[in-house]
């Protein structure tokens, strides 16, 4: 089974995440809604719309790190396994 993953560092750290987000694709849209709220605004801040990442499970080729955001506070590393 594919899974959507999100690592959330803190500013500063670079190997081991604060936390760590993995969702099977097959669920996206219903696991969105049991995601934290803090998790949920600073991806919507940056423009990120997880319940639109449900077209990845139509993908079936792609693999690895789709998108990295970073600020002065965090960094999130969103990929598909």
């Amino acid at each position: 089974m594919r899974n959507l993953k999100i690592d959330v560092f803190r500013h500063g750290q670079t190997e081991k995440p604060e936390a760590k987000i993995t969702i099977p694709l097959k669920t996206l849209l219903i696991a969105v809604k049991l995601l934290p709220k803090s998790i949920k605004s600073t991806l919507e801040k940056e423009g990120i719309d997880l319940a639109q990442c449900s077209e990845l499970t139509k993908e079936k080729d792609l693999k690895g790190r789709l998108i990295e955001i970073e600020d002065s506070f965090e960094r999130f590393v969103i990929s598909t396994d």
